[in-house]
């Protein structure tokens, strides 16, 4: 029997810009409301209309568009979610807290004209869900996050559970949530429920993922498209009696790296009729499979690292979506990219960033004079101060020597290389902390960084940050040499390169007593001592840590060096790769960094899920100025490769349940960073 662990929220990217306290204030999202209706237009989320089969008009309703008509509220406890939920008139419930429910695997009875959001990220339902009875319809729900009524038995027969079941409704869209971790199914379409859209979601964490059907009738009509599916072992989902079932740009994963293992993933039962297209398997045993009696076309799907049926055809009569209507299909080879950046939970839903929020000013630099500016640095010099709206600096493939520093008081300012290649842009300076100044003194660490960010929601993407000090030159100076340096909140690494030796990205807040959360995600980083550093709450998440021999060709370092704050999340490194062309058991996974023998921080270093070369040391954490690891912060969890190991009191080990505490989400709290 496959056994289950927990796992929060994945981090999506995808929506340019997040909401302001004003903006949220104009959406009815005010900090502190608990059931505040408003009479006022609602925000364009709240006025979204489904896709799919949701959308067509049949049985006498027009589409599938939730409470729009009626009054937004703001909920923030399960007496006023269950009040507007079960209302007869209808409401956009925006959901703006943790609601717990009681008893656990209570499923509210949602009626009908109900669009149940949540705000951001903050919206989460825990050890319960939703129900859908007989004939209720024009239900959204969109943007939340159902978890965690899961009951100890992995295929549990006795607890009902579900985080959302339809039994007989009709027009419903369920689109960009995340729901895991239940104890029975995490979504149930049952007994003839038709007209149902199910999109952009995560669903994971669970024996049963997704179950259509519980008739012999063959009358419902379904829609499921761009949903990632991972560690889920049946239902994935399957289909049984439905007329027309519609699956598209979907990503189902069997994760290696995790005790479940699928059992089968879309299948076609009874007398279905599926039309499955461009969706992309993963790993997932028997990943297509049908009854003799039920129909299933395939048309551009992809298969990797699968094995068991794979399979076609039946007697049903063809069919095209797009008689009922509209719809655009993504590349195959593109979904698990577009879906783990999408998938789940953002920000703000639909049209309401793009459609409220200025337009990006957008700056040139090129080199040869073919922009406006010919230095990185001249470009931000030209961002006024306060800008309140993203300033896109956009920079032509070159070389660029210089140093570059983005003030505090110049917020969202974007460096873009404009290149095909995250190689083809290159910002390069070659101080160290011994390097002396004009005036003759030195930079020290800090000062020595080719590029420092230090203002707030501000992002580097699609280039390469270097500083090329030469250790080997200039062994009679300090040789702490810092490519990037961030010292502010919500900064935003995307597809980039750092390139150092010692100290290479050094991750700072503005202040000892302010938050300053970086995240890192489709990224390189090379160094060799503490060359992830600094007391910043830190995320490198799918990334690849390179590490290098010292300057005389040795093989020795350290790659984390924390400074956290007592009551602060340190660095953690997620789903990535540690390498590099250096000698076996050579490298510590970190050591803890005491600035100035302070006895006031508890620095951390949660390395997960991550693939660990042969360079990492058995016994992977050192200490550091006389303070002993082991009185801080530090810890694995599920890493794999040679230099990864088993737990051992020189190699801590999180528990599934301190794991589940430890995720990407936790790090970064209320910010989902968007590319932009």
């Amino acid at each position: 029997m496959a056994q289950h662990r927990r796992r929060r929220t994945a981090l999506a990217i995808a929506i340019p810009v997040a909401l302001t306290a004003a903006s949220a204030a104009a959406y009815g999202l005010l900090p502190g409301s608990q059931s505040r209706a408003s009479a006022a237009t609602a925000p364009a989320w709240a006025t979204a209309t489904a896709d799919g089969f949701a959308s067509v008009n049949a049985l006498g309703q027009n589409g599938t568009y939730g409470g729009r008509d009626g009054k937004t509220v703001t909920v923030k406890t399960l007496a006023d979610l269950e009040k507007y939920a079960t209302a007869s008139e209808p409401y956009v419930i925006v959901v703006a807290a943790t609601i717990n429910m009681d008893p656990v695997g209570k499923e509210i009875k949602v009626q009908s004209d109900k669009t149940i959001v949540g705000s951001g990220t903050s919206g989460q339902i825990v050890a319960g869900g939703f129900f859908l009875g007989q004939g209720v319809h024009n239900v959204i729900i969109r943007n939340l996050t159902i978890r965690d009524a899961y009951q100890g038995t992995w295929n549990d027969k006795e607890h009902d559970y579900d985080g959302i079941q339809m039994d007989g409704a009709h027009h419903v869209w369920i689109d960009h949530n995340d729901i895991r971790h239940m104890a029975d199914g995490l979504i149930d379409s049952r007994k003839d429920t038709t007209y149902l859209t199910v999109s952009w979601n995560r669903l994971s964490q669970e024996n049963k993922a997704f179950g259509i059907g519980w008739t012999d009738n063959v009358t419902s009509d379904i829609t499921i498209h761009h949903n990632w599916i991972r560690e889920t072992e049946q239902r994935n989902p399957s289909t049984d009696n439905v007329a027309h079932a519609h699956l598209y740009n979907n990503y189902l994963e069997d994760d290696p790296g995790t005790d479940i293992t699928s059992s089968y993933g879309n299948y076609s039962r009874g007398k279905t009729n599926m039309l499955l297209e461009n969706s992309y398997f993963q790993g997932v045993n028997n990943p297509v499979i049908r009854d003799s009696t039920a129909t299933l076309v395939q048309k551009g799907n992809v298969f990797s690292g699968t094995s068991g049926r794979n399979e076609s055809g039946g007697s049903g009569a063809a069919w095209d979506p797009r008689s009922y209507y509209p719809y655009t299909l993504d590349k195959a080879a593109d979904v698990p990219a577009l879906l783990k950046s999408g998938a789940g939970p953002r920000t703000s839903i639909g049209t309401t960033a793009t459609t409220t929020a200025a337009a990006a000013t957008t700056l040139t630099v090129a080199q040869d004079g073919s922009g406006q500016y010919k230095t990185v640095q001249a470009a931000v010099d030209a961002v006024p101060v306060n800008n309140p709206s993203r300033v896109v600096i956009s920079v032509k493939p070159g070389t660029y020597r210089e140093v570059v520093k983005i003030p505090a008081n110049k917020p969202h300012v974007t460096i873009q290389g404009a290149g095909s290649s995250r190689k083809d842009t290159v910002i390069v300076y070659d101080n160290a902390a011994g390097t002396k100044k004009p005036d003759g003194s030195t930079y020290g660490t800090p000062g020595s960084a080719t590029v420092s960010v230090q203002s707030d929601d501000s992002q580097l993407r699609n280039l390469t940050v270097t500083n090329d000090f030469d250790e080997a030159t200039h062994q009679d100076i300090a040789n702490q040499a810092v490519a990037l340096l961030t010292q502010a909140d919500r900064i935003f690494l995307d597809g980039v390169i750092v390139n150092g030796d010692q100290d290479t990205l050094e991750m700072e807040t503005a202040a000892a007593d302010k938050l300053g959360r970086v995240y890192i995600a489709n990224s390189y980083i090379t160094g060799n001592v503490d060359f992830v550093f600094g007391r910043a709450t830190a995320v490198v998440d799918k990334s690849v840590i390179t590490l290098k021999k010292r300057w005389d060709g040795t093989s020795a370092g350290y790659v984390t060096a924390p400074s956290t704050a007592a009551d602060r999340k340190g660095i953690l490194i997620n789903r990535s790769t540690v390498n590099g062309d250096v000698s076996a058991a050579s490298f510590y996974l970190g050591r803890n960094w005491h600035p100035g023998g302070s006895t006031t921080v508890d620095p951390q270093t949660t390395v997960r899920n991550s693939t660990l070369s042969a360079a990492i040391r058995s016994t992977p954490w050192s200490d550091m100025g006389g303070f002993s690891w082991k009185d801080d912060r530090f810890a694995e969890y599920k890493n794999t490769g040679a230099g990864s190991g088993a737990a051992s009191g020189d190699r801590p080990q999180l528990t599934d349940a301190q794991a589940a505490d430890q995720e990407v989400a936790d790090w970064l709290g209320d910010w989902t960073p968007s590319a932009s």
